[in-house]
């Protein structure tokens, strides 16, 4: 049941000034740095504090150092209350090992940071980010040359260094950012006008602007406010309405999510209310919402309510493959907790579908080469070919937003067809907490330990998977459990394409088989 307070705004006010100060003098032990699938990330103070900034940014020099890479570093970060203070120290200590840094003026979405690597402009970045989590959240990642998420024996070697560095801050180097400056070691740059005009490249805003549908569009308080605002004026899209420009690092203006938490999740009923009252209103026929840092999605229509994340993949898979027509040596990619409807569209077009484990990082090497046209993850992630190798919340929004302008249709309509055509998927995810005994055993388990299992829920069991938790595939269903790679959870997923009682079972059974109650 969702908490009694979920999709009313916060009357708790945040302790700004207390965080600030947990910042920069935690009342407890700093955490050892510790990389999930994009970044380390922790609450302000002994999870996430100036130190963890100072130590990253620090094991950085030194591999950039160790690896002879002299190209400039970008650093930024997105509206939560230390970001900016994250990306200054990180640019400071960059700058006293020699590096050129880049720090923009404003706040910077994910996807830009991959896409002025790609361009050339700069080689790596780190990026101030806890995404959609509380705003008491907050994290760093890095992002190496080809753009996307960092590959797993990169964080470890940045979480060796930087756990050094924690224990020896001695040896970390710093110079005041105003000497940096003078010094040229640290400029600005203009990061909204080379992407929304590359954008204009990928999405066809022509169509959008002459279908005139009438658009909402909310960055939830994040980075992706300039870039709607340039979007609009650029392509001069009258009815691309930005219907809220609040922000303020408490997101105080932001509905309450299903557990009574602040949480910028635009795939969630709860935070995304104010869009679902407009829409339901008749005001506007989409509202399209980005996370802060404008890496995730968020999709509702007048006549579909809010989108389920993996039914709008699916829309956007098919209008890809009959619009774009990508070549043939190309496939869709998805990750292992992804409704497989996107498997029967693709192959039903003649293409192949890749399962890849949890994390965008996965992506990286298929979209760099072209060989995936699409990728998609289930927590409203996605990118295209020939663009970023990070996930982009801004061309998901107004890729929809295409999608309604050059077919007439709502996405729940198209979805609707779609499963029509290729079956009705009945999916879920359940987030349960666990000890972490319980986490780490089942992080252990091997596909060899379900060899005997034979049936769930009355299916045949085809196959068992264990490079990210275990997924048990069946005859019309799959089943999936994996810890979290940040919070003491396990994630159950399962999906079947018979029917809602069908899913229940599985689920039930699937409880027993990996002993969680």
């Amino acid at each position: 049941m969702p908490h009694k307070d979920a999709g009313k705004l916060p009357q708790i006010r945040l302790d700004l000034n207390k965080l600030k100060r947990e910042f920069y003098n935690p009342s407890s032990a700093p955490v050892k740095v510790k990389f999930g699938t994009s970044g380390h990330r922790g609450v302000l103070g002994a999870g996430f504090c100036a130190l963890h900034a100072k130590a990253v940014a620090q094991a950085v020099a030194k591999l950039h150092t160790e690896q002879k890479l002299k190209g400039k570093i970008m650093v930024g970060g997105d509206t939560r209350l230390m970001s900016r203070a994250t990306a200054e120290i990180c640019a400071e200590v960059l700058a006293a090992n020699g590096f050129n840094v880049v720090l923009p003026d404003i706040p910077v979405p994910t996807p830009v940071f991959s896409f002025e690597i790609l361009s050339g402009r700069v080689c790596a970045s780190l990026n101030g980010t806890a995404s959609h989590n509380p705003p008491q959240d907050m994290g760093l990642k890095y992002n190496p040359s080809h753009g996307g998420p960092a590959s797993s024996d990169i964080t470890s070697e940045i979480e060796n260094y930087a756990n050094y560095f924690m224990e020896h801050e001695a040896e970390i180097k710093q110079i005041p950012l105003a000497e940096a400056k003078a010094k040229g070691l640290v400029q600005s740059a203009d990061i909204i006008t080379p992407y929304v005009e590359a954008l204009g490249r990928k999405i066809d805003f022509k169509i959008i602007k002459s279908a005139n549908l009438k658009a909402a569009i909310h960055p939830l308080g994040g980075t992706s406010l300039p870039f709607y605002e340039a979007i609009r004026k650029k392509y001069g899209l009258d009815n691309f309405e930005i219907v809220s420009k609040k922000q303020n690092p408490s997101f105080d203006f932001i509905p309450l999510d299903h557990d009574g938490k602040t949480r910028m999740d635009p795939s969630s009923p709860y935070p995304m209310k104010p869009l679902l009252d407009l829409t339901a209103s008749g005001k506007y026929v989409f509202a399209g919402a980005s996370d802060p840092d404008a890496d995730r999605f968020g999709c509702a229509t007048a006549k579909g309510g809010l989108i389920a994340p993996n039914h709008a993949l699916c829309v956007m898979l098919y209008y890809l493959i009959k619009m774009k027509r990508p070549k043939k040596s190309a496939c869709a990619g998805r990750t292992l907790g992804t409704t497989h409807l996107m498997d029967r569209i693709a192959r039903a077009y003649g293409y192949d579908i890749a399962e890849f484990n949890v994390g965008f990082k996965y992506f990286v090497e298929g979209l760099s080469s072209g060989g995936l046209f699409m990728a998609g993850e289930e927590s409203a992630g996605m990118s295209v070919d020939n663009w970023v190798t990070e996930k982009d919340g801004i061309l998901a929004v107004c890729l929809l937003l295409e999608i309604m302008s050059a077919t007439g249709q709502d996405i729940s309509g198209l979805y609707e067809q779609l499963t029509a055509l290729y079956g009705t998927p009945y999916y879920t995810r359940i987030d349960m907490p666990v000890t972490e005994k319980l986490k780490a055993d089942i992080k252990n388990m091997k596909a060899e330990s379900f060899r005997s299992l034979r049936q769930i829920a009355g299916e045949n069991v085809l196959n068992v998977r264990d490079t990210d938790g275990i997924k048990i595939y069946l005859e019309d269903s799959w089943l999936l459990m994996r810890p979290s790679g940040t919070e003491p959870i396990v994630k159950l997923y399962a999906e079947t394409f018979r029917d809602e009682a069908h899913l229940q079972k599985i689920i039930e059974e699937g409880r027993k088989v990996f002993n969680i109650n």
